[in-house]
């Protein structure tokens, strides 16, 4: 069963799906002659030609000998697409869609299967269609995990004040910091520089340092009866 397309405000809102077809048409309307413009052409020109100046055999078997070779040009074209897009199948892309707006979405995922449709070859990305054409980048996941980990350690790392400034309220995004260090591979770790890393580190010591261990503390300590040492003067003195 066919999606239903998005209605706001009592208009369609264009899907990624649409605007990569769209796009992939106009690029269609306004590209060079195809085979059959070609053929139609042809036949034209020898229904209409002038009875009294034919056009001779030899400038129509050159004629037919040029459709031939566009035919097999655009059939190559065709196979090379299929086949590169094949390779894609199972691999982490980012796709960068434009709508009739002008407006570009990106879009990554895993490509799952390709539709092959009117020699054009389109990917199914979280059940959505996109054209090979507006494939963006292929990244290995290994890739984009290390730069999703990256990413997330510098939003956090930004957040925090000067060293000097640091207080138990950072306590969290020190944590959340040490936690992602130590999540990190050698590979992954590349991706931050030394300054950052070093950065990281010295936080990480001085919240050590502001807040001592709670492993520390006598977990009975704070469950102590409060009147416990208030000790009543005068029921002392009667147990003498």
């Amino acid at each position: 069963m066919g999606a239903v397309q998005e209605v706001v405000n009592g208009q369609f809102v264009e899907s990624q799906t649409a605007a990569s077809l769209a796009k992939e048409n106009t690029k269609k309307a306004n590209s060079g002659m195809d085979k059959d413009a070609f053929l139609q052409l042809l036949v034209a020109q020898m229904k209409y030609q002038d009875p009294l100046e034919p056009t001779s055999n030899t400038e129509y078997i050159s004629q037919f000998a040029t459709f031939s070779s566009l035919e097999q040009m655009q059939n190559m074209s065709a196979t090379l697409e299929l086949s590169r897009a094949s390779t894609l199948v199972g691999q982490t892309v980012l796709m960068k869609v434009t709508d009739s707006s002008g407006r570009t979405t990106q879009v990554q995922g895993n490509v799952d299967f390709v539709v092959y449709e009117n020699n054009k070859a389109y990917l199914s990305i979280a059940g959505e269609l996109y054209s090979l054409d507006d494939l963006d980048k292929v990244a290995d996941k290994k890739y984009l995990d290390g730069y999703a980990k990256a990413a997330e350690f510098l939003s956090i790392y930004k957040k925090l004040p000067e060293i000097g400034m640091l207080s138990d309220a950072d306590r969290d995004n020190v944590e959340k910091l040490e936690e992602i260090l130590k999540s990190m591979d050698e590979y992954e770790l590349s991706f931050l520089t030394d300054d950052y890393i070093e950065g990281a580190e010295a936080y990480i010591k001085k919240m050590k340092d502001i807040i001592p261990a709670e492993d520390d503390k006598d977990p009975d300590e704070d469950q102590k009866d409060p009147d416990e040492d208030q000790k009543d003067p005068v029921g002392d003195a009667d147990k003498k």
